[in-house]
């Protein structure tokens, strides 16, 4: 599996990297993009337009509601067919974190925007567990607490931040062979991937996910208060103006609900690799 990475910062900012970039070039390409490399490689060109966006169709689009096991799930399919695997989730929330981080107002849509433009993003395949970097820093645990999810809505509806990770997203995407998973994958950022996918899950069992998760991290859960935040979250990201959370036209649903991970993964491989 390859792991697609993206550096956010302006160019300027690492034009003292770059040296070191070309050399690691050939090191680094083994997993998607470097978070170093030159700025023509990560930055999506005024001239490229969103219908030559709309050309790249070598991807499988995960898309769904919280808590449906997306991350885990796209993850363990791109393993499976040696694709390039892109959590756009963990921008979200990492710019999120970033913003709590930098002390950047939530309610400063402009702030918010600025500081996703300036964010490092890593994501590194370490001892077969995906970690999250930003700015230099592991945030793999840190952009997963409660009070980012709370806050994530701040940056997912603002209109600047998504064009400027959507925009990234599409990068990677123009590389290499690749599995994404969202909330906006079929249906915006790669409306023609070769095969789209709608996973979904019961709100209990989605509940229940997300509490032995937290629970695991030796955090104390309120399984009640936790599943109501899960609609609640379901409400804004199938009601909000931009992007909302839909099953994209074409896309085959998959209901995880009593499913085990293994089962889940072997129906989308074998749905790709039916063509559908």
């Amino acid at each position: 599996m390859q792991i697609a990475q993206q550096d956010l910062s302006d160019p300027s900012d690492r034009s003292d990297r770059s040296d070191q970039s070309d050399r690691s070039d050939e090191t680094d390409r083994n997993v998607g993009l470097s978070a170093a490399v030159e700025a023509k490689r990560w930055q999506v060109l005024p001239s490229r337009t969103v219908e030559s966006m709309d050309e790249i169709t070598d991807i499988v689009a995960i898309d769904g509601p919280a808590g449906a096991g997306k991350s885990t799930v796209a993850c363990r399919v791109a393993d499976a067919l040696g694709y390039a695997f892109l959590d756009t989730g963990a921008m979200y929330r990492a710019a999120t974190w970033r913003a709590f981080e930098k002390g950047v107002a939530l309610d400063d849509p402009a702030a918010l925007a600025e500081s996703t433009r300036a964010m490092r993003f890593a994501v590194k395949e370490e001892s077969g567990r995906l970690r999250v970097w930003v700015d230099g820093r592991d945030v793999t645990d840190a952009i997963r607490t409660p009070e980012v999810t709370r806050a994530i809505h701040y940056l997912d509806h603002n209109p600047e931040v998504r064009a400027c990770l959507v925009a990234l997203q599409r990068a990677v995407g123009a590389q290499q062979p690749t599995v994404a998973e969202g909330r906006d994958i079929g249906t915006v950022v790669f409306s023609n991937a070769r095969c789209k996918i709608y996973l979904d899950a019961s709100l209990d069992e989605r509940m229940r996910r997300r509490a032995e998760e937290l629970e695991a991290k030796g955090m104390a859960v309120d399984r009640c208060a936790l599943r109501e935040e899960i609609q609640r979250r379901d409400e804004k990201d199938m009601g909000r103006a931009i992007s909302p959370l839909r099953c994209a036209p074409g896309a085959v649903r998959v209901d995880t609900t009593g499913l085990t991970i293994d089962e889940v993964v072997a129906k989308i491989v074998a749905l790709v690799r039916e063509g559908r």
